[in-house]
């Protein structure tokens, strides 16, 4: 998040609680169109409720798996699976791996700056197939002039979507709030890229809006 002068803090706050929505879910329909029209198994890290995860099952063959460290929010994301999707969601502390692939897709969103960078980007890379493609949505730390602008663009268009998602509905129907993130990122997106490159070559960076960057990578073919 960029710098901002408490009283401004307290008002967007207020004007978020009553306005509710997620940064991360904005970029789902992005990610999705990262990815090929179908493919086989996939992993979602740091998969939260599972809102993506049952995005992906819809476009899966293999079926999908989502792993979080937090017990409580994977019980969630169980409970709002319908029964027989081919979703498992497993209790799994990244920093210490992830489940054995091969995988065709990979996926993180507002997590990696949980997880140790470049040995968790090397994870994935090894458990991607041949082919596979790796995305991932992070947030990163503010440094120079263009985070300080896609800041202050980002906090103007946050209250404009925040009411336009939430226009003429009730309480019951809006949107969920964005998981607060409950480690600020340190590294910033200059030294995200020059990691991202070393472990990842022809990965693609990218920063947005909303205080988020992108990678995506693609596994060279067998």
């Amino acid at each position: 998040m960029p710098l901002i002068p408490p009283r401004l803090l307290r008002a967007l706050e207020s004007f978020n609680s009553a306005h509710p929505w997620s940064h991360n879910a904005h970029y789902h329909p992005w990610l999705l169109r990262q990815l090929p029209r179908r493919f086989g198994p996939a992993l979602d890290v740091g998969c939260g409720s599972g809102d993506l995860v049952r995005l992906l099952v819809a476009r899966s063959t293999g079926g999908v798996e989502g792993i979080d460290s937090d017990p409580q929010i994977i019980a969630r994301a169980r409970e709002s699976t319908p029964p027989g999707a081919p979703a498992v969601f497993t209790v799994v502390d990244a920093r210490a791996g992830i489940p054995a692939g091969p995988y065709d897709v990979i996926t993180c969103v507002a997590a990696l700056h949980h997880l140790p960078f470049a040995e968790t980007l090397t994870r994935f890379r090894d458990q991607l197939a041949p082919g596979g493609t790796l995305v991932v949505v992070g947030c990163a730390r503010e440094e120079d002039a263009v985070d300080t602008l896609l800041g202050v663009v980002s906090v103007a268009l946050n209250l404009v979507v925040g009411w336009v998602k939430n226009r003429g509905r009730r309480a019951v129907s809006r949107p969920v709030a964005m998981t607060a993130v409950t480690r600020p990122p340190e590294m910033t997106f200059a030294e995200v890229r020059r990691e991202a490159i070393r472990v990842l070559p022809r990965v693609r960076p990218r920063r947005w809006l909303f205080w988020r960057y992108t990678l995506v990578w693609r596994a060279p073919l067998a």
